[in-house]
């Protein structure tokens, strides 16, 4: 496989450019989350930065200006069984596939966050730190990080006793805790090797709890 091009940020190609970026790809649960972007040079947004160095709330305001003002979006993701089964990376690619083929409108040339590129019918240019020099990757990066962070809302909603509302499901102190205390969750990956060790914890542990407890004989022949 030929290497990927850098991009030099002078580009010349006509039309519609969309930005693509992604979020979740580090956590132990959740689907990861990407979105696709392309923004009206008409309706400008300032303040547009990687998702990363924003605040929440300011993310939240971006989140709203840019589905109002871009001429279209999508977000789309790939589920934990898709990820399960196809490895964090190709799920990846999968959900941008997804996001930039949801767009209502083509375009000429898309910009990736990255070093990896989607299988997709359009040009397509890989940029490293796309996320704080693109602003279409910017926005792709904060509708990302929102609906992912809002999605982990959900998933402390349904399961509490982890905590995704803090971490988001990465592996901090605090959920890898409650992950060995209470065993994977259906939301967890289980191709992830945290999540493999603790199940195979907690099914050695359910193990242990089912065997019968010593008969009489074998009591009294121990004591012998």
């Amino acid at each position: 496989m030929a290497p990927l091009e850098q991009l030099s940020l002078s580009w010349t190609r006509e039309g519609l450019v969309a930005g693509v970026d992604e979020a979740g790809r580090g956590p132990l649960a959740g689907p990861v989350v990407a979105a696709a972007v392309i923004l009206d040079d008409a309706a400008p947004i300032a303040g547009l930065a990687d998702s990363k160095v924003l605040t929440e709330r300011r993310r939240e305001l971006l989140f709203d200006e840019i589905r109002a003002k871009a001429l279209c979006c999508c977000i789309a993701q790939a589920s934990v069984e898709e990820i399960d089964r196809l490895n964090i990376l190709q799920a990846t690619l999968l959900a941008m596939k997804r996001a930039v083929e949801g767009l209502r409108l083509l375009p000429a040339l898309v910009l990736v966050d990255g070093n990896r590129l989607p299988t997709l019918k359009v040009a397509a240019e890989a940029v490293v730190g796309g996320d704080a020099r693109v602003p279409e990757i910017s926005a792709a990066s904060i509708l990302a990080k929102v609906t992912r962070d809002r999605l982990c809302a959900q998933l402390h909603a349904a399961h509490p006793e982890y905590g995704f509302d803090a971490h988001k499901g990465y592996p901090t102190p605090e959920h890898l805790q409650a992950l060995f205390q209470h065993g994977p969750s259906p939301v967890h990956r289980r191709s992830y090797a945290p999540v493999q060790r603790a199940a195979a914890l907690r099914g050695a542990v359910q193990e242990v709890s089912v065997l019968p407890a010593p008969s009489k004989r074998s009591q009294t022949a121990e004591k012998r």
